[in-house]
C-alpha cells in the first residue's frame, strides 16, 4: 500500500507498569496473586451524567450490556481502596519521580502542579466506575533513526483489574492488578508508516527500561494506537501487548479502513441508499426444519428461532475481505455478538456452507424477497437475542454507507482488530476531589536531573567494552527485561557472554517451546547460575534446569539438580565410566589410536552429558587412549 497517498496517520500510547513498592493510592504491594481468592463480591455498574449533564457514549454502551461483575480479591494484594469502600491515599511519590525522570529524558516540560482526574470506565475493570489519572508533563520528543517524533504528554494512572473470565452475563475480575502505577506516554500523530510505529514504540520502551524502575513480564507493557487514513475518523486500537505485531496491526487497520471506504463508494455506484435498509426481520425457521446444520438444529431444539434480514444491494459486499481474516460480515458479526449476545451470524455471501444447503439458501431468499443483488443475514438464538443481534447488523450496514465508523477496537494476536465499543467523548473526564493537587518544585526537578540514567546508546557502548559483548548480544540484553539482573550476575564471575545468551536467546527459545518462563524469578535464575559457578553442574545444564524450575514454580535449584540427575559426577565416577568404555573398545583403540577419540567421546558424553565438564572428559579420554596404546 502507498501509505503516503492513503494519508496514514498514527499516534501511539505506551502504557508501562512502574516498579514501585506499593500501589498508586494505597500501601498494597504491586503483585499478582494466582492463588484461590480469599473473598469475592458482586457489583452492577451504571453511567452517570457529567457536570455538563452529558453521558459518555462508551460508558452507556457498556451499561446497556447488562453485565454483572464479580470481583475476586485477597488481603495481601488489595484493600478497601481497591474495593471502592475507602477514599484513596496520597499519590505514590515514587511513581511521580519515575514519570518525571522519563519526562526529563524525553525533554518534556513537567507541569507546575499535578491534578488527579477521574476517567469514566464502566466495563467493570474498575470498581468505582472510573480510573484515576494525572498529567505529569507536556511536550517532549524522541529521536529514532535521525528523525524526531514529538510527544503530547506523559501521565500516570491506575492499572485496571485483571479479567479472569466471562461467562454469559457475568464477568469476573481479580483486584490484584487494580491500582498498580502505570505510566502513559502519548505521541503526537506524526507516524506515517507501519514500521515507524514499531520503532517509536520500541524507543519509548527502551527509555522506560533505562530508568531501571519499570516492571517486567507479560502484560506489564502494552500499546494503544490511534490509526486514521484520509477520509476517515481516528480509530483507537487497544491492548497491543506484543511489540512484534504492532506494525502488522497498523498495516491491517489501514487496509481495513481503506476497504471500508471502497465499500461506501461501491454502494454509491450501485445506487443503494441508506434508506433502503429496513428493520424488517423475518422468522425463517421453517426453511431449516430438516437442516443438517448443527448450529441451526441446536437453536431450534432449544426453542429458539432463526431470524433473517435482507440487506438490499449488499450481495458480494458482506463477504468482501477488508484485511486478512476480516470481512464486512465479520464486522457485522462482532456487533451482533456484543449487542445480541449471540455466537455469530451467517450471511449469503458465505453460503451454502456449514452444512447449510443451496436449496435452503434458495428457500431463504424467497422467504425474505431477496434478489441476486441482495445479501441476507440469519441468526439462530432465542428471539430476544436474535432480534437485538439483527438490529445491530442493520445498524452496522447503515454505517457502511459512511465508510469507517468511529469506534474503539481491540487487537487480535494475528494483527487484525475487532470491534469493542464506541469512541468515548470528552464527558468522561472530571476532577478527583479525594486527592489534593501536588506541586512540582524546581528543587525536585534539579535532584532528578542529577540522577538521569544512561541512555540506551551509551549503555550499549559501555556493555561492549566492560562486558566484552558483541553488538548483537549487547543490544539484546539492553532491550530485554533482564538488564538489571545481568549487571548483578556479571559481578559473580560467570561468563558475561553465557549470561547474555541465556537471558535473551535461550529464554526466548524456551518460551517458544511452551515453557512458562514467566514463572522464573530473579532469585531462581540467580541460584541456577550460582550452581554453575560453584561447579555443582555444567553450563550445558542451564536450559534443562531453567525449564524444570519454570514448570515447578517455587522449587529450589538443588531440587532441580536431584530431579534431573544433573549434579556433577565425582572425578572417580567419571574415570570409572571412561575406563569401562575404553576396555569395551580395546580393538578400536589399537587399530585407530587417537583417531578413536571421536567415537569414545560420543559414547561417554551420552552417559555424562550435563553431569561432567566436556573439557575434563576429553582430557581423561586422551590420557586413557595414550595409556592403552603404549602397553
Amino acid at each position: 500500500m502507498n501509505y503516503k497517498e492513503l494519508g496514514l496517520t498514527v499516534g501511539i500510547e505506551v502504557h508501562q507498569e512502574l516498579a514501585t513498592k506499593h500501589k498508586l493510592f494505597c500501601a498494597c504491594p504491586p503483585e499478582l496473586n494466582n492463588e484461590e481468592p480469599e473473598y469475592t463480591f458482586q457489583r452492577r455498574l451504571r453511567p452517570s451524567q457529567s457536570e455538563l449533564g452529558e453521558i459518555d457514549p462508551a460508558a452507556l454502551f457498556e451499561f446497556l450490556k447488562g453485565k454483572t461483575i464479580i470481583y475476586e480479591a485477597d488481603h495481601l494484594t488489595s484493600c478497601l481502596v481497591e474495593m471502592d469502600e475507602e477514599p484513596p491515599g496520597p499519590l505514590n511519590a515514587g511513581s511521580i519521580d519515575i514519570s518525571l525522570l522519563f519526562s526529563l529524558m524525553a525533554n518534556a516540560t513537567p507541569v507546575d502542579e499535578i491534578q488527579i482526574m477521574r476517567k469514566t470506565v464502566v466495563d467493570g475493570s474498575n470498581t468505582g466506575g472510573f480510573q484515576r489519572t494525572a498529567v505529569i508533563s507536556l511536550g517532549g520528543q524522541i529521536d529514532v533513526e535521525d528523525k524526531t517524533y514529538h510527544l503530547e504528554q506523559v501521565a500516570i494512572e491506575e492499572d485496571a483489574a485483571r479479567k479472569i473470565r466471562e461467562e454469559g452475563d457475568t464477568i469476573t475480575y481479580r483486584l490484584d492488578r487494580l491500582g498498580i502505577p502505570l505510566i502513559e506516554v502519548t505521541t503526537a500523530p506524526e507516524i506515517h508508516q507501519p514500521n515507524e510505529a514499531h520503532m517509536v514504540a520500541a524507543r519509548i520502551g527502551s527509555l522506560l527500561r533505562a530508568t531501571g524502575m519499570v516492571r517486567r513480564g507479560l502484560g506489564t507493557i502494552r500499546q494503544d494506537i490511534n490509526v486514521s487514513i484520509m477520509g476517515g475518523p481516528v480509530i483507537e486500537v487497544k491492548g497491543v501487548q506484543d511489540l512484534n505485531i504492532l506494525s502488522t496491526v497498523v498495516e491491517y487497520e489501514a487496509k481495513r479502513q481503506s476497504s471500508l471506504l471502497e465499500i461506501a463508494e461501491e454502494l454509491e455506484t450501485r445506487g443503494v441508499k441508506e434508506t433502503d435498509l429496513q428493520n424488517n426481520l423475518v422468522d425463517v425457521s421453517d426453511a431449516f426444519k430438516e437442516t443438517k446444520s448443527r448450529i441451526l438444529k441446536n437453536a431450534l431444539k432449544r426453542k429458539g428461532v432463526i431470524l433473517s434480514v435482507k440487506l438490499p444491494g449488499f450481495a458480494g459486499l458482506t463477504g468482501r475481505e477488508l484485511c486478512p481474516n476480516r470481512r464486512l460480515g465479520t464486522e457485522m458479526s462482532d456487533h451482533a455478538k456484543f449487542k445480541g449476545g449471540v455466537n455469530g451470524i451467517f450471511h449469503t455471501d458465505e453460503l451454502p456452507a456449514y452444512d447449510i444447503t443451496s436449496q435452503e439458501v434458495e428457500t431463504l431468499r424467497k422467504m425474505v424477497g431477496a434478489t441476486e443483488s441482495d445479501a441476507v443475514v440469519i441468526v439462530a438464538d432465542q428471539i430476544e437475542n436474535s432480534t437485538r443481534a439483527l438490529n445491530a447488523v442493520i445498524d452496522r450496514a447503515r454505517q457502511a454507507f459512511h465508510g469507517v465508523p468511529a469506534e474503539t477496537r481491540s487487537a487480535n494476536q494475528d494483527g487484525t482488530t475487532r470491534y469493542t465499543r464506541p469512541r468515548p467523548g470528552a464527558a468522561r473526564m472530571y476532577p478527583e476531589t479525594d486527592v489534593p493537587p501536588i506541586k512540582i518544585t524546581p528543587e525536585r526537578l534539579d535532584e532528578l536531573r542529577a540522577k538521569l540514567p544512561e541512555f540506551p546508546e551509551e549503555k550499549l557502548e559501555r556493555y561492549k567494552k566492560q562486558y566484552e559483548l558483541n553488538e548483537k548480544l549487547a543490544s539484546q540484553i539492553i532491550d530485554s527485561d533482564y538488564i538489571q539482573l545481568f549487571e548483578v550476575l556479571a559481578k559473580t564471575g560467570i561468563s558475561t557472554t553465557l549470561l547474555a545468551v541465556t537471558l535473551t536467546e535461550d529464554l526466548k527459545s524456551l518460551q517458544r517451546d511452551g515453557v512458562p518462563v514467566e514463572n522464573l524469578t530473579d532469585e531462581a535464575i540467580s541460584e541456577t547460575f550460582k550452581v554453575i559457578v560453584e561447579g555443582k553442574t555444567v553450563k550445558e545444564s542451564l536450559p534443562d534446569l531453567l525449564t524444570w524450575l519454570a514448570e515447578n514454580k517455587g522449587s529450589a535449584v538443588n531440587q532441580a539438580l536431584d530431579a534431573l540427575g544433573l549434579a556433577l559426577l565425582s572425578h572417580e565416577e567419571i574415570v570409572r565410566i571412561i575406563e569401562y568404555e575404553v576396555n569395551e573398545r580395546t580393538e578400536l583403540i589399537k587399530e585407530r589410536g587417537m583417531r578413536s577419540m571421536g567415537p569414545l567421546m560420543g559414547v561417554v558424553m551420552a552417559k555424562v552429558r550435563g553431569k561432567a565438564d566436556p573439557k575434563i572428559v576429553q582430557r581423561l579420554i586422551q590420557a586413557a587412549i595414550q595409556e592403552k596404546t603404549s602397553t
